[in-house]
């Protein structure tokens, strides 16, 4: 960002959209060997959920405490699935945006703990509900001067956010390991649960890949929603924005007709991740060839054919319920 900014006088914008599962008791993951089930806190979804619940209450205080830590929080909901939430805050550039995405879960685990409960960052935890998505608006700024609008632009995108677009959409499938890295991230890439499968952008299509919202001078955006919650915040982040300034564009396409679909598991997302140049050109060889093969490791400890139930090795050997799992050691 830094380099982006002395040679071309650019600062990226970047706001996230976490959504999260509350769940009965501590720990829930690290025992869903022993359960085999997540217990709701609430069966209410957006606009059931009383100001006085369990469900409110966490994300009440959990609100509360991002704001003590600087966040700029705008609104904090339930979000459409049972015992789901979502706690949305203001843009910022680009690395605070990436700290910002620990902290927040961080911070939502630590209350949850504190009364009893589990936050989970899963990105499909149960079967049959919505999946958990981390909607990432980007944005790009030149002093004062969104470079995102024109107001007589296709839907107030001008041509440079237009080419940004495109560009994110010609290296959909090279991306894809890396904004859902998990097993267990593929599952919500189901048609049937709103989810943003199609490599196409739309304002109303909440089954695009990316979404173009309302906006003006100052918030005119795109909405990347395919990433996952547990997707890796900076490289994540930095891919996305990398591919937008500097990938292929191919002026022939129609962002708003399907290039095709994303893929619905991890073994063809690594196959789409390891035959991509592109992707070696903004990590580094080594860096993909070292994420690939932990990512491979990881879906070599499921089932491939993981069927429609929730199986305990994508839960038991995910890298964040691993990763908590560590932590408590110390």
């Amino acid at each position: 960002m830094d380099d982006l900014y002395r040679r071309e006088g650019l600062v990226c914008h970047v706001a996230t959209e976490i959504e999260g599962f509350l769940f009965q008791g501590q720990r829930a993951e690290q025992r869903y060997r022993e359960t085999d089930r997540f217990e709701f806190i609430t069966t209410s979804g957006y606009y059931h959920s009383l100001p006085g619940d369990a469900l409110h209450l966490f994300i009440d205080a959990s609100a509360e405490v991002q704001c003590a830590m600087g966040f700029a929080n705008e609104k904090d909901h339930p979000e459409v699935a049972p015992s789901q939430f979502e706690m949305n805050y203001s843009r910022t550039e680009a690395p605070i945006a990436a700290d910002q995405v620990l902290i927040y879960k961080l911070v939502c685990r630590q209350v949850a703990h504190k009364v009893g409960m589990t936050a989970s960052f899963l990105p499909k935890p149960v079967t049959g509900v919505n999946g958990s998505g981390m909607h990432t608006n980007l944005s790009i700024a030149r002093g004062d001067t969104n470079l995102f609008y024109d107001s007589a632009g296709r839907d107030g995108i001008s041509s440079f956010g237009w080419s940004f677009i495109n560009r994110i959409l010609h290296h959909a499938k090279d991306l894809c390991l890396i904004l859902n890295s998990s097993v267990n991230a593929y599952r919500r890439l189901d048609p049937h649960y709103e989810a943003p499968k199609k490599i196409k952008a739309s304002p109303v299509d909440r089954g695009a890949m990316i979404r173009i919202p309302i906006g003006n001078a100052c918030s005119a955006r795109i909405e990347v929603r395919s990433i996952a919650p547990d997707a890796n915040p900076y490289l994540a982040i930095c891919s996305l924005l990398r591919t937008g300034l500097k990938g292929t564009e191919v002026p022939t396409i129609d962002p708003y007709q399907p290039l095709g679909i994303l893929p619905d598991n991890i073994y063809d997302a690594l196959d789409h991740f390891r035959a991509s140049t592109w992707v070696e050109e903004i990590i580094g060889e080594d860096v993909a060839m070292r994420f690939a093969a932990t990512k491979q490791a990881s879906a070599n400890r499921c089932p491939r054919l993981l069927g429609t139930i929730i199986k305990h090795a994508e839960i038991q050997f995910h890298h964040e319920v691993t990763n908590q799992h560590l932590w408590n050691f110390f």
